[in-house]
């Protein structure tokens, strides 16, 4: 596929990607030809020094004072928009920690480093002196985030794996979201199939990439067949990795609450009729689109989140579900209208940027709806200040 016109691709960032389906050509063929689309989501994403997540291409805009117009990277995440987001959850995440005794904050996929410095900051404005852990596959990013924490020393930790036993809160914005996904389709005569990814050659002698269905394992059809009914030619995702990440969190969270932010759905809503081409999207130089196969390497991929599936995989390894409400809830919930009437910038154009930011997280055409936050926790007790209106949890 050409790039579109609105889409300018170096030729650095194009030989780049060539690298990529290069490598991705040759995983197909040691494969045996064909590769589970999940596992080509994770080649085209992790692959070290290649992939999107591991390579050093930008990903997030840089700045946050003209997030508006400023559109570096591929799109922007709510911390990017305005501080005033993880002025909010350090609200939450301070209760969380009162609750637990603990100072213990551990978030995956820290991005920037934009979230982290500002709950940091807040749960310090709050006398909170935090001990604040990152878990980030991005090497990129991770030195990102690194430069631009700097100033909080030994306060800030980054860790290669999970810890063993963890108490106190989790932060993950925008992480389940980016999990490597099965596709599935149901065919008309109601038997499941998994797609996959072959290589062919173009007329024009070039390898290119291309959808195959195969039978899908008796395992997964009975996955998809406690889930929804067989639709014919329904195409959706599973995301297994987002369960299994759940329930690896179950084994070593021995006290306190996840907080989990992300764009997705309840399952009735996730598998609804109408949504019959399921939720796979690309982002590249804040474009939306859904060929997956434009320019690997160079563009997000991702799914929405199926919350009834991350509810029960929690409900199975012993956590609670602590509340379920859409961002704009729980923002507001949180005191996020408090902290916007007492925020004073030094000029009304920044004054108005940040309403203009609120307003995003907030409205229900934009983040304030699609998005949805989740708690999930053990040895927490009583309401989180997130969830006391509007919580959702009974249509999990």
């Amino acid at each position: 596929m050409q790039a579109e016109p609105s889409i300018s691709v170096s030729a650095d960032a194009m030989a780049h990607s060539q690298r990529v389906s290069a490598f991705l050509h040759q995983r197909i063929a040691e494969a045996g030809g064909w590769l589970s689309f999940s596992q080509w989501m994770h080649h085209v994403l992790y692959a070290p020094g290649l992939g999107y997540y591991a390579a050093g291409n930008t990903k997030l805009a840089e700045s946050r004072t003209n997030a508006a117009t400023h559109l570096s990277g591929d799109f922007v995440t709510a911390p990017q928009l305005t501080p005033l987001f993880g002025q909010t959850l350090a609200r939450q995440i301070a209760q969380i920690l009162t609750q637990t005794g603990t100072s213990h904050v551990l978030e995956f996929g820290a991005g920037s480093g934009a979230l982290a410095q500002d709950i940091l900051q807040a749960l310090d404005d709050q006398g909170i002196r935090a001990n604040y852990a990152i878990l980030e596959v991005s090497a990129d990013l991770k030195r990102r985030q690194q430069e631009r924490l700097a100033h909080w020393g030994k306060q800030v930790q980054w860790l290669d794996r999970a810890p063993e036993q963890f108490a106190g809160c989790v932060v993950a914005n925008e992480v389940l979201d980016a999990m490597p996904v099965e596709l599935f389709r149901w065919t008309e005569s109601g038997t499941l199939q998994v797609r996959g990814v072959k290589s062919v050659m173009t007329s024009d002698g070039r390898q290119d990439f291309v959808f195959e269905d195969q039978p899908a394992s008796d395992a997964l059809t009975l996955a998809m067949q406690e889930r929804m009914p067989a639709l014919p030619d329904y195409r959706s995702e599973l995301n297994l990795q987002a369960e299994a990440w759940v329930n690896n969190l179950g084994t070593w969270l021995t006290r306190g609450a996840a907080l989990l932010i992300d764009y997705g759905f309840p399952r009735h809503e996730y598998y609804h009729p109408q949504r019959h081409r399921g939720t796979l999207m690309c982002h590249i130089q804040h474009r939306a689109h859904d060929d997956v196969f434009f320019a690997p390497g160079l563009q997000d991929i991702t799914a929405h989140v199926d919350f009834t599936a991350v509810a029960h995989a929690a409900q199975t390894v012993g956590l609670d579900v602590l509340g379920y409400t859409s961002q704009a809830r729980f923002l507001l919930n949180a005191g996020l209208a408090d902290i916007l009437a007492a925020y004073a910038p030094p000029s009304p154009r920044l004054l108005a940027q940040a309403n203009g930011a609120v307003q995003k997280l907030i409205s229900e055409a934009e983040m304030g709806e699609l998005f949805k936050v989740i708690a999930l926790g053990r040895g927490v007790t009583g309401p989180l200040i997130g969830f006391t209106r509007g919580d959702r949890s009974g249509s999990l």
